[in-house]
């Protein structure tokens, strides 16, 4: 590879690496690692960009522990997030309102979304970073679409099966059974919650284990609800949505939940409390 090809390579890398991780400064560190375990691994087909994806995977899960902020679900949807056209790639600083918008995705999210629909990466090989299959890698782009542009149906390919999976979930919260609370949970699972909801003492987690502890108890008196037509949990008051919890599962597992109780978030929610046991709407 000469000179010239090589700074085309670290720039599309850093390009990748700024959009995964929102700073200019831990970009270029995440491509300084990833050249230098690349060189490393080179014996045994290790590729940059793969390489630099799991890199940024782990900063980013590393945040999201550490995350106390609250969230607010439809901050970055105020102003279009970029929109490369087809067969680009995007180079130079990325548009602030699409870093605001990534701000809102999972780690997993994240990463798909960038690399497929930022930089033409196919699910097959996005697929290996995530430990996922392509169609779960897939499926997590499509997520991540739908929170960035708020434009698209939020695809659900099975949506009773993800009925049944937050409707053991919330038996296993009343039944107090950590086991089946964990191993519904995926591991990378994101909780967030937004102003309101953590006045009231829900706090965002990252992980199974924390986001397990985290909703075990609040959920406990909750129904079970379609959420803009998704699964997920309502706590009412005075016959009113108090505090919604909005699922999403993948492949029989929950990869986030979003905790929404500010009353401007709930106004923009169609919230319909299911019958239990039926999983059907009163």
């Amino acid at each position: 590879m000469d000179d010239d090809d090589a700074l085309a390579g670290r720039s599309r890398l850093e390009a990748v690496a700024y959009r995964m991780l929102g700073s200019a400064d831990e970009a270029g560190e995440a491509v300084d690692e990833a050249l230098r375990e690349s060189e490393r691994l080179a014996t045994v087909g290790g590729r940059p960009l793969d390489t630099l994806a799991r890199i940024c995977l782990e900063r980013l899960r590393a945040r999201e522990t550490h995350r106390t902020a609250p969230w607010d679900p439809w901050d970055p949807w105020d102003t279009p997030a970029e929109r490369p056209g087809p067969g680009t790639t995007p180079t130079g600083p990325p548009d602030p309102a699409l870093l605001a918008a990534l701000e809102a995705l999972t780690p997993p999210e994240r990463l798909a979304f960038v690399l497929h629909d930022l930089f033409d990466v196919p699910y097959e090989e996005i697929a290996p970073v995530l430990e996922r299959t392509p169609a779960a890698a897939r499926q997590l782009a499509a997520r991540a679409r739908h929170r960035v542009r708020g434009t698209e149906e939020m695809p659900e390919p099975d949506p009773a099966r993800q009925r049944e999976t937050v409707a053991a979930f919330l038996a296993a919260a009343r039944d107090g059974d950590s086991e089946a609370l964990l191993a519904l949970l995926d591991p990378d699972v994101a909780l967030r919650a937004d102003p309101t909801a953590v006045r009231a003492g829900m706090r965002t987690a990252h992980g199974a284990g924390t986001v397990a502890l985290a909703l075990a108890g609040p959920i406990r008196e909750a129904r079970q609800a379609l959420v803009d037509g998704a699964a997920g949990l309502v706590l009412t008051r005075g016959g009113r949505p108090d505090t919604v919890f909005a699922f999403t599962v993948l492949e029989g597992r929950i990869t986030s939940v979003d905790v929404l109780a500010d009353e401007g978030h709930l106004g923009r929610l169609t919230v319909r409390p299911l019958t239990e046991n039926s999983n059907t709407a009163p």
